[in-house]
């Protein structure tokens, strides 16, 4: 199991209370950056539509600054800054801004995640979304919320109950996408890809998705969303497995109910 339930103490709860101040400044500022975006300089990465602007590299460093200040020993891993190896068994894993390319473009999907790792196992989740001041947030073994409510997956047994989120890049070939979503609609579902996979598996926990799929994620962009689906009663892939960690993994989650299908279309 990639959940540290039998690890949260009060180090862990000490944490958490600090990355829930510390992702709403980081929000904040990633929000001024937002409603000022023709004043950044944009960079393409590597792959096609894979961008990256100042606004990134400066909210995780506000995010890193920020945890350091009390947690100095702990390592991190971020999307822009890589990884800081620690010195005990806390690790940080951080996307600044999931849905960068939405954010240059002035559309709202796009959000913060943070997750804590306690020996490899997943302690706790945040995701920020900053345009509707919705936080989702989860600890091991105490449950999801999206701010101080509590919130289920959604009950389901079909995929023509709801909406399935899918994401891609171009990391892996298009027909694993492709093929997902032919069988999908063959079945009488339907999807929606808002180019942030860590606000889409926010939706899953909260019961607005009956899921999500992506071919190849990486693990900034999913941690804290799959302990949040965990603990509002979905189901989820060991994305963990190998070296999901550091080169990422394929990712599968869902409501209850709907594992045997979306395992059978993604041969997951």
């Amino acid at each position: 199991m990639f959940l540290a339930h039998n690890l949260v103490d009060q180090a862990v709860l000490d944490r958490f209370e600090q990355a829930e101040k510390v992702i709403k400044v980081a929000g904040a500022q990633a929000l001024d950056y937002f409603r000022n975006r023709d004043k950044l300089v944009v960079e393409t990465k590597m792959e096609p539509q894979d961008v990256v602007s100042i606004a990134d590299r400066n909210v995780e460093i506000t995010i890193i600054e920020g945890l350091q200040k009390h947690f100095a020993q702990d390592g991190f891993l971020g999307e822009e800054q890589g990884t800081t190896k620690g010195d005990n068994e806390y690790l940080w894993v951080i996307d600044p801004i999931d849905g960068t390319a939405c954010f240059l473009n002035g559309m709202h999907s796009w959000c913060i995640s943070i997750a804590l790792m306690v020996n490899d196992k997943i302690a706790c989740g945040l995701i920020f979304d900053p345009n509707s001041n919705e936080l989702f947030s989860a600890i091991a073994g105490k449950g999801c919320f999206v701010n101080d409510k509590k919130v289920e997956t959604l009950k389901v047994n079909s995929v023509q109950e709801g909406v399935m989120g899918v994401g891609t890049s171009h990391r892996i070939p298009s027909s694993l996408c492709v093929n997902f979503i032919e069988k999908l609609l063959s079945e009488g579902g339907m999807f929606i890809r808002n180019g942030s996979g860590a606000l889409m598996l926010a939706y899953v926990a909260s019961g607005r998705l009956i899921g999500y799929y992506e071919p190849h994620i990486n693990s900034w962009d999913c941690l804290a969303g799959l302990i949040m689906v965990d603990e509002a009663g979905g189901v989820t892939n060991d994305f963990l497995e190998g070296e999901g960690l550091l080169k990422g993994n394929p990712l599968l989650v869902s409501a209850s109910g709907l594992e045997k299908s979306l395992n059978k279309m993604t041969g997951i």
